[in-house]
C-alpha cells in the first residue's frame, strides 16, 4: 500500500509518470516512480517498454536533483522481482545515498533463499514490520542485507527464526578489502561512538564461508581495522560488544577463490533459534510415527502461520502431534483430530526399532509434557476431516497440518468402499471405521473449505502439497476465494517428486455461496492430477530398480 504521511513531498506528475516518496523510506531520499496508467509488475516488461523504463530513471534523477541531491554515483534504482514486490503495479525505487540505506542495515545468515524469505516475511508481519522492496537478496550467498526499522524488531525476529543464524548491524561492506575499509570510513561516527567508549569492552570475530583461514591470517585482517576509533579494552571472554568480519567465498567448495566475493563488518545483535532443532529433535521424542515432522520444518511452519501467544492452533491430520509442539512452544493453545484411533490414543504397534508395542507414555499429551508444554494442550479427537464436527464460525487463529500423501500413510475417510451415504460402521475390535479411499484433490479442497469457514480473519493455513515435478505449474495449487496465497516453497523429495509448503491467509468472510465455489472454477480439473501422485511417485522407484537390475546384469 502506498500512502502519504505528513513528512512526504506532494506527488509530482511528469506526463505519463508520477513520483512520490515511499511511505516507508529506506534511505534519506526514497522515491517511487510509477506509470499513471496501470501496468503490471516488472515481470510483464518487454522489449518495447525500454523507453518507458529509461524515462522512469530520468524522472528519478530529476526528483533527486530537485531535492538537492546531485551525487548520482551514490544512487540505487531498481525494480523488485515478484514475488518480492508489495504491489502489482510497476514502480521504480529511487534511493539515495545508497551508502546510507535504512536506519539499520541488517546482515543475516540463512539456510537457503526462499525458505528464509518466507519465514522472515511472516515474522516481520508478526512484529508489525514489512518486507520492503529495498532488501538485497543474493540467492547464491549465505549472507543477506535487510532493512529493519528498529533493533527491538530485529531481536524479536531472532527469538523466533530457525533459518537465520545471526543478525548484525551492518557498518560496512564491499567486494574487496579496500571497498570495505572505504565503506567503514563513510559510516556515520555518531552511530559508532556508543559502542566504542573507553569504559567499554569488545572483541572481533572472523567468519569465512567456504574457506578456512589460519590464525595468523585472521589476526592480520583484524589489525587492518586499526583505523576504527576503538577506545575500549579487548575482552575475549565477556565483552560488552562483539564485532564480526564476514567473508563470502562463494558456494562452490571445488572452486574456492583466493579473495572473497563480498566482505562485511558489523556489530552482533542476536542469534537465531537454531538450538531448537536439536532440543526438539524427533530422535529424542517419546511418541513418534512414520511421518512425524522434522523439528526444523515444524518451527518453520509455525512461523509461516504467524503463531503467537494465546492463539488457538488446529491440526486436522494431527498424527503424533509434532506440529502442535512447535506452536505450543510459542505460547499457542493446540488441538487436533485424526481418523486413526490407535494413534490418537497411543495404542498399537510401535514405530521404533526393537520395540513391538507402544508404551504407556507414548501419546500426544506425553509429547507436550516432555517439553513442559502440557498446559497448552487442549485435546485431540478421533475424527474424519471430511466430516463436519465443529460448530459454525471462526474458531482458529491458525491451521497447520501435513495431510497424508498415500505413500507411508494411507489417504482414507469414513464410509463404505462404494462411497455411499450410509452411516459408517465401527469395529469394536480395533476401533477403526469402515473406510474408503480419500483422493488427494478432495483432501485439499476439504482442507481449504474448512480453513475458509473456521479461521479468524487474518488467520493462516499452512500445509504441505505433494507434487510430481515434471507436471508442476502454479495453476495446480488449490485456491479458495476466501484465502490469499502468501508463499509457496519447495522441498525436494526425489528427482521427480517434491512437496511444497503452502501458506494462505484468510482475507474474506466465508459465505454460504463459498461452500462449493471450487466446483465452478475452470481451473478445478488440473487439481485432479494430485490423485495419481502415489502412482507417479512409485513409477520413479520402479524405473530406478529396473535400471539397477539392468546395470547389474552387464
Amino acid at each position: 500500500m502506498l500512502v502519504r504521511s505528513k513528512n512526504t513531498l506532494p506527488s509530482l506528475k511528469y506526463e505519463d509518470l508520477a513520483c512520490f516518496r515511499d511511505c516507508r523510506p529506506g534511505a534519506p531520499h526514497h522515491y517511487l516512480v510509477v506509470p499513471v496508467e496501470h501496468m503490471g509488475n516488472c515481470k510483464t516488461l518487454k522489449k518495447e517498454h525500454i523507453p518507458l523504463v529509461k524515462r522512469m530513471m530520468e524522472v528519478g534523477k530529476a526528483v533527486l536533483h530537485r531535492n538537492n541531491f546531485s551525487d548520482l554515483n551514490d544512487v540505487r534504482m531498481g525494480f523488485h522481482w515478484p514475488p518480492f514486490c508489495s504491489i502489482s503495479h510497476l514502480h521504480l525505487h529511487v534511493l539515495a545515498p545508497a551508502s546510507q540505506l535504512g536506519f539499520l542495515s541488517r546482515l543475516f545468515y540463512r539456510i537457503n533463499s526462499y525458505w528464509f524469505i518466507t519465514e522472515i516475511k511472516s515474522l516481520l508481519s508478526l512484529h508489525g514490520g514489512q518486507f520492503s522492496g529495498e532488501q538485497e537478496i543474493r540467492v547464491n550467498s549465505p549472507f543477506w542485507i535487510l532493512n529493519i526499522p528498529s533493533e527491538e524488531m530485529a531481536r524479536g525476529l531472532m527469538k523466533r527464526t530457525v533459518c537465520a543464524k545471526s543478525i548484525f548491524e551492518l557498518w560496512g561492506h564491499g567486494r574487496s578489502a579496500g571497498e570495505l575499509y572505504a565503506s567503514l570510513k563513510n559510516y556515520p561516527v555518531d552511530k559508532m561512538l556508543p559502542y566504542l567508549q573507553s569504559d567499554s569492552t569488545y572483541k572481533i570475530h572472523i567468519h569465512t564461508f567456504n574457506k578456512t583461514l589460519t590464525q595468523a591470517q585472521k589476526i592480520k585482517k583484524i589489525d587492518a581495522l586499526e583505523f576504527l576509533p576503538f577506545k575500549g579494552k579487548v575482552n575475549l571472554k565477556k565483552p560488552e560488544h562483539i564485532f564480526w568480519i564476514l567473508e563470502d567465498y562463494g558456494m562452490d567448495p571445488n572452486n574456492v577463490p583466493e579473495e572473497p566475493f563480498h566482505l562485511y563488518f558489523g556489530r552482533w545483535i542476536a542469534d537465531g533459534q537454531r538450538e531448537l532443532i536439536e532440543s526438539y529433535s524427533v530422535k529424542k521424542r517419546h511418541f513418534i510415527g512414520n511421518t512425524s515432522m522434522d523439528a526444523c520444518l515444524s518451527f518453520i511452519m509455525a512461523n509461516h502461520g504467524g503463531v503467537k501467544p494465546n492463539d488457538v492452533v488446529y491440526d486436522p491430520f494431527v498424527g503424533t502431534g509434532g506440529l502442535l509442539i512447535s506452536s505450543a512452544h510459542f505460547g499457542a493453545y493446540v488441538c487436533g483430530t485424526d481418523i486413526d484411533y490407535n494413534t490418537i490414543h497411543g495404542l498399537g504397534k510401535a514405530t521404533r526399532k526393537n520395540q513391538k508395542w507402544r508404551g504407556p507414555d507414548e501419546n500426544i499429551r506425553a509429547n507436550l509434557r516432555q517439553y513442559g508444554l502440557e498446559k497448552y494442550y487442549l485435546d485431540a479427537l478421533v475424527s474424519d476431516s471430511s466430516r463436519p464436527i465443529w460448530r459454525k464460525g471462526m474458531l482458529f487463529d491458525a491451521i497447520i497440518t501435513d495431510p497424508p500423501y498415500g505413500i507411508r500413510e494411507a489417504t482414507r475417510r469414513t464410509g463404505s468402499q462404494k462411497e455411499t451415504d450410509k452411516t459408517a460402521e465401527r469395529s469394536t475390535e480395533n476401533h477403526i471405521f469402515v473406510s474408503s479411499s480419500y483422493h488427494l484433490s478432495d483432501i485439499f479442497f476439504d482442507l481449504l473449505k474448512f480453513a475458509a469457514e473456521h479461521l479468524v480473519m487474518g488467520g493462516r493455513l499452512v500445509y504441505w502439497l505433494p507434487i510430481y515435478r515434471p507436471e508442476y505449474t502454479e495453476e495446480i495449487i488449490p485456491r479458495h476465494p476466501c484465502l490469499k496465497l502468501i508463499s509457496n516453497c519447495e522441498q525436494m523429495l526425489s528427482s521427480h517428486t517434491s512437496r511444497r509448503l503452502i501458506t494462505m491467509e484468510k482475507v474474506k468472510e466465508f459465505k454460504d455461496q463459498d461452500q462449493n465455489s471450487y466446483l465452478l472454477d475452470g481451473q478445478y480439473m488440473p487439481y485432479r492430477g494430485h490423485n495419481s501422485f502415489r502412482e507417479k511417485y512409485f513409477s520413479g522407484v520402479t524405473k530406478r530398480i529396473a535400471k539397477e537390475e539392468k546395470d547389474n546384469q552387464k
